[in-house]
């Protein structure tokens, strides 16, 4: 598992949209001999919760890396409001089952990026910990190693860390994918609560129930952006049927 230390990332003008946390213009990003986006366009609203909508290869989780800063951009612009940088939760499939992680250990790695990965602790880092595992209800799991629990409770670990780093701009990496309608509506509730509180929250999905649950999408397809804005007027049976074609 990494934990990213980001480059401060460019400003929104003043004058911009004040309702906006991130901007991106004519935005491509992929891999090597791989372009997987091809310029984006769109703004991400603040203090609100975002789906980034598509089928598997449609560029999700590509355009999620650039908006962490794990990822570079090969064109375009990005800039994002005044605020912190944001924390980055990827799938519970990128982490290992095998890293000799207990759950609290997890947690505390979200205090690296302003403490550094070789200093102690401070009290108020471990404060912010036990607040972040209390949160998520996942204190009691504190002294369990990682790969021991469920997907529920991994997931809610993996948020956890997000939390400590203390940001207002949250990135989630299909957050309820595999779970159980359970650990789902529980994860969505905690979101909720999240953007209630004043975090911008955006998660890659797959799952459109949790996609109309939003307060705006972005409907990617092969790397390109076929729609931006309120579920009811993005997440349309025709947008749809252009890129999940029945079995």
């Amino acid at each position: 598992m990494k934990i990213m230390f980001k480059k401060h990332p460019a400003m929104l003008p003043s004058g911009h949209p004040a309702n906006e946390r991130i901007r991106f213009d004519d935005l491509s990003a992929g891999y090597p001999g791989r372009p997987v986006l091809r310029q984006l366009s769109a703004g991400i609203p603040a203090v609100a919760m975002t789906a980034l909508v598509g089928p598997n290869g449609s560029g999700k989780s590509t355009l999620l890396g650039v908006l962490a800063g794990v990822l570079d951009a090969t064109s375009g612009r990005l800039r994002y409001a005044e605020g912190h940088p944001p924390a980055f939760v990827p799938q519970r499939g990128a982490v290992g089952d095998t890293l000799p992680l207990t759950a609290r250990q997890t947690v505390e790695m979200g205090r690296w990026a302003e403490r550094g990965p070789w200093r102690r602790l401070t009290r108020r880092d471990r404060s912010v910990v036990d607040s972040a595992m209390e949160r998520l209800g996942v204190a009691d799991l504190a002294a369990r190693q990682l790969g021991e629990l469920s997907g529920g409770q991994r997931q809610r670990v993996l948020i956890a860390q997000g939390l400590a780093q203390q940001s207002d701009l949250l990135l989630l990496d299909e957050p309820t994918t595999g779970l159980d309608p359970e650990a789902r509506e529980r994860i969505t509730a905690l979101l909720t609560d999240l953007v209630a509180d004043g975090t911008t929250v955006v998660q890659a999905t797959h799952d459109l129930e949790a996609a109309r649950a939003a307060d705006s999408c972005l409907l990617l397809s092969d790397g390109r952006l076929l729609g931006n804005g309120p579920p009811e007027r993005v997440l349309t049976p025709t947008a749809l049927s252009r890129i999940w074609q029945p079995a």
